[in-house]
Order: structure tokens, then C-alpha cells, then sequence
């Protein structure tokens, strides 16, 4: 047990969370440069770039200049084991990043200075504050024109509703930025934007004027900044963080290596070691119990050679050891853990243990679902992650059908992956239906059957514009929603649904049968209140 909780105090498990194009993979590369994983940072610029995120692994995100899937990668930074959740940026994949929520134990949450809290922190953020993560905040792209910082920390507070304690300030801003004041140490961070920034130059205030690093005037400002921060500002409390209640904000420039390597050695002192997870049968301690850990991502064809597919699985308590029998909950049978590996993109590395905290990634031979729990002992289950209503549909149509065991398969699998949920009609003629968050999740469906499977398909447009589960404690008459505008449907886990043309159509099915509830997740709990 000493061995087992020394490792977990050493672990740190976080995901990013922020709007796309605030800078969170280049933020991700920086963590991963500072911890020696990796030699070189890429720069994702676009689709014209050249160089491409390392953890950016599926051809469709190089395209794009964009990350539509998640990934896990560990790196060693000061005797410290670091489990990064590097979560999709764009708003259609964003029930990929509700589920990566689910595995960390933490959040970074990736502010734009020029734009401030954007929409996507703002839906991400409510998830974090549900399951009262605690969250750091990182100001970026602080070298260009953005907003005053004490207009950051307002809208922060404002629009978020978490209050904030600045742990550096901005001396000068945008083209004018010389770096930040680190308010414990009392000493100023130099930036320099002809330099890699990998090598921290700090220097006293009184030294940086007397060598013409900061002008009086930056000084004066500075002062004036700080004092309204110590008279109107949050104190910096150590149990609000941990709570979810305060975040510590760092101000800094990812692209340009500043501030990044202060944010991960604070954030490493400041973050707690994974967590105690609750199920049905009490808290699952990570030191205490045996194994356990839970799915919460399958990913198939990462190596397209091999056509492997994987699942992604946080570790919640004790030593995992390779070729550990588990119990597979949801089946009942007993299966052995093969090739477990941990990653860094695409790059993959066979393990002989892991512990709380870490991210490993199993052989899936079509055993795993989301949300599966796996245990060396007990018949406890953690949470299932629910699913989304779809905001989009498009009915299936196979258009090779020579193709039809690729498309079945293909079919098959990037349904459980989680992303596009499948629905089957409920009546006279049976049609396939999917639904998806946004139309990047219906190119992305569309690409991946081709390029892995071989299959094509046809997306045929139709009136649907919304969908809720159905539940009631008495029968369900399916006939009483098979109306005008409305049809019953089965989702991949036979639970009951209703696809719905407009809004007035769904009060008007309520109005209809009082005895049913309609929810827009496929689980009434805490989640059920996020639109």
C-alpha cells in the first residue's frame, strides 16, 4: 500500500478545456516540451501549415488545422507523473470532452486574451463546475492586442461565476508586453520575443528598471495594478481552489514558450492527486481498494495498419499490472487486460503497471462500451457517461451495397466510439437515422468510413431538429408518439426515444401524455440540465 500511495501523490490528471483557437494544443505541446517528451513543438496554423500538432494524430485534424478527437498522453516533469487529456476544440466533438471530463481530476482552462470567455469555455466550464473540479486558468497570446487583464479577471467572474486570484501580472501589454510579475516570488519574469523562452529569465523590479528592462511608467502601472488587486481582489486560498471555488489565473504566450513552464510547476505544487470516485456502493478510494478504472473512450483504427481498436481507461484505485483478470462488469465475465499501453499521439508504449490517475489504453476485441467499469474485486459500477441530444439528423443510406459488411462494421464500431449516435425507427418501415452535435461530426463519420472501412455513404437530409428520451414508470404506448412531426425510436442501447421536427411539436407531445418525462440526456442525473 506505501508503494501504491507515494505513486498516487504523485500524479497530476488534467484536461484542457477551451473555445478553438485559443491556443490549446500548442499549449499541450509547451507541457509536453518542458517535460521532455517531446524535442520540437509544431505550430498549427491552419491547413496550410506544414507542421502538425503531435498530438493531432488523425489525417482528417491535419486537414483541417484542427483536433477533433481526444487524446492521452503522460510525461515525467520533478519526480512528478503528468496525465494530459488533450480534449477536441471544436464545438461538434464537444461530448468527447464531457466524457474526457469524467477521467481527470483537474481542469485548465485555456483563455484567449484578445476574445476572453467564449462560448465553448462557457459550455465546458459548467461541467467542470458540476463535478467541482478545480480549475487553473491560463491567459494566452498575451504578446498581442487583447483585453485589459482586470477586464479578464471581471469577465471571468462575471460571466463564469468563479472567482479568481491573478498568481502573475502583465507588465505592458500586446506589442508592448515585457513579461510578468510573479506576485509569491516577488520577482519579474522576462519575455523576449526573439527568443524560444524555454530558458525563464527572472530578474528583480529594481534591477529591471535600473537595466532598462521595464520603464517607470511600466513600474507605476504596475504598483497601481497591484494594489487594487490586494484591496479589491480574492485572497489566494489553497481550499477554494481544491473546491472548485477559486481559480489561480497565469498570464503568458504558449506560442512563444512564455510563462508555460511557471504555469506547470505551480499548477503541479497547487493540483490534488487523483480522486475518490463514487458508485453505487460506496466511495472507491485509490489507495485502499484493488484495482479498479472505467472506460471512457474507444478509439478505433489509430494504427491503421493494424486496425486495432483501443479503449481508453482511467485508473481509479490500486496497481494495475499487465495481464491483470478483471471483472467486466456490464457482461459479467472475467477478461484479461492485453497489451496495455500508454501513448503520446500516435506513438505507443507496452506497460508493465500503472497506478491512479494514469491513462491506459487496452485491446479491445469489441468487449468494451463507454462508460464499462472493470474491477479486480467487488461488483460496483462508477457512473455511465450520458449521452447528448443530437442536434442534427440525416438519414443512412448505403450507397455501395457490394460494401455491406464494411459498412455493418465500420457502422458498428464509430458508433461506440461515442460521437454519432445511432437511431433505429420505431413502425411500419424501419430507417436508419443518425444524429450528431454538429455537421464536423457527419464529415468526419463520412471520412473515417471510407478511408478505414471502405464503405460510402449517403447522408440524406431530413426535417428533424431535435430528439429527447422518453421515460415513464408505467408501459409506453410507442403509438402515442407516431404523430404528425414526431417519430419513436430506439437508441444503440434500446432505451426509447422520440425525434421531433420542432419545439411546438414536443410541448404538444407532453400536453399529449402527461405520464411520460422527456429528457435531453440519455441520463436524468446531474447532467440532465445541460443544454
Amino acid at each position: 500500500m506505501t508503494n501504491i500511495q507515494s505513486e498516487v501523490k504523485r500524479r497530476r490528471t488534467f484536461a484542457i478545456i477551451s473555445h478553438p483557437d485559443a491556443g490549446k494544443t500548442t499549449l499541450t505541446e509547451k507541457l509536453l516540451l518542458f517535460g521532455g517528451a517531446i524535442r520540437l513543438a509544431g505550430t498549427v496554423k491552419g491547413r496550410k501549415s506544414k507542421k502538425f500538432a503531435t498530438s493531432d494524430w488523425m489525417e482528417l485534424e491535419k486537414q483541417r488545422g484542427i483536433s477533433v478527437t481526444s487524446s492521452a498522453m503522460q510525461f515525467s516533469y520533478n519526480d512528478y507523473k503528468v496525465n494530459i487529456l488533450d480534449t477536441p476544440g471544436h464545438q461538434d466533438f464537444s461530448e468527447d470532452t464531457y466524457r474526457t471530463l469524467l477521467a481527470a481530476d483537474s481542469a485548465v482552462m485555456l483563455i484567449d486574451a484578445a476574445k476572453g470567455v467564449e462560448a465553448q469555455t462557457i459550455k465546458l466550464f459548467e461541467v467542470c463546475s458540476l463535478r467541482g473540479l478545480p480549475v487553473f486558468t491560463f491567459i494566452n497570446k498575451l504578446d498581442r492586442v487583447g483585453k485589459e487583464p482586470l477586464e479578464l479577471l471581471e469577465e471571468i467572474e462575471n460571466v463564469l461565476g468563479i472567482r479568481s486570484y491573478p498568481m502573475n501580472w502583465p507588465v505592458g501589454m500586446n506589442f508592448d508586453f515585457k513579461g510578468v510579475y510573479d506576485r509569491k516570488r516577488e520577482h519579474l519574469e522576462l519575455f523576449d520575443k526573439n527568443d524560444d523562452n524555454e530558458t525563464r529569465k527572472t530578474i528583480s523590479i529594481e534591477e529591471a528598471i535600473a537595466n532598462n528592462k521595464i520603464t517607470e511608467s511600466d513600474y507605476n502601472n504596475l504598483l497601481e495594478d497591484l494594489e487594487l488587486l490586494e484591496v479589491a481582489g480574492d485572497d489566494y486560498n489553497i481550499d477554494e481552489i481544491l473546491q472548485g471555488k477559486l481559480t489561480p489565473v497565469f498570464f503568458g504566450s504558449a506560442l512563444n514558450n512564455f510563462g508555460v513552464q511557471t504555469f506547470l510547476e505551480e499548477y503541479l505544487d497547487i493540483a490534488p492527486p487523483p480522486r475518490a470516485y463514487q458508485t453505487q456502493k460506496g466511495v472507491i478510494d485509490p489507495v485502499t481498494n484493488d484495482f479498479s478504472g472505467f472506460v471512457f473512450k474507444i478509439q478505433a483504427n489509430m494504427n491503421p495498419a493494424h486496425r486495432d481498436r483501443i479503449a481508453f481507461m482511467r485508473i481509479c484505485s490500486g496497481k494495475f499490472e499487465k495481464g491483470l483478470a478483471v471483472n467486466h462488469m456490464r457482461s459479467g465475465k472475467t477478461i484479461k487486460l492485453s497489451q496495455p499501453q500508454q501513448f503520446f499521439a500516435q506513438e505507443r508504449d507496452i506497460i508493465e503497471e500503472a497506478y491512479p490517475g494514469d491513462i491506459i489504453g487496452v485491446f479491445d476485441p469489441g468487449i468494451f462500451s463507454i462508460g464499462d467499469t472493470v474491477c479486480y474485486k467487488g461488483d460496483f459500477e462508477f457512473s455511465k457517461p450520458p449521452q447528448f441530444a443530437p442536434e442534427i439528423f440525416a438519414r443512412l443510406i448505403n450507397s455501395d451495397t457490394g460494401k455491406y459488411k464494411q459498412f455493418q462494421k465500420g457502422l458498428h464500431q464509430l458508433i461506440e466510439e461515442g460521437t454519432i449516435q445511432l437511431f433505429k425507427t420505431i413502425g411500419a418501415s424501419e430507417e436508419l437515422i443518425i444524429g450528431a452535435v454538429g455537421q464536423l461530426q457527419f464529415d468526419v463519420f463520412k471520412y473515417r468510413l471510407k478511408e478505414e472501412y471502405g464503405a460510402d455513404i449517403i447522408f440524406e437530409g431530413i426535417s428533424y431538429q431535435m430528439a429527447r428520451w422518453v421515460r415513464s414508470n408505467n408501459p409506453i404506448d410507442l403509438k402515442s408518439l407516431d404523430m404528425l412531426g414526431s417519430k419513436p425510436a430506439y437508441d444503440s442501447d434500446n432505451n426509447i426515444i422520440v425525434l421531433v421536427e420542432a419545439e411546438y411539436v414536443l410541448r404538444w407531445l407532453k400536453d399529449r401524455n402527461p405520464d411520460l418525462e422527456f429528457f435531453s440526456t440519455s441520463s436524468e442525473e446531474t447532467f440532465s440540465n445541460i443544454s
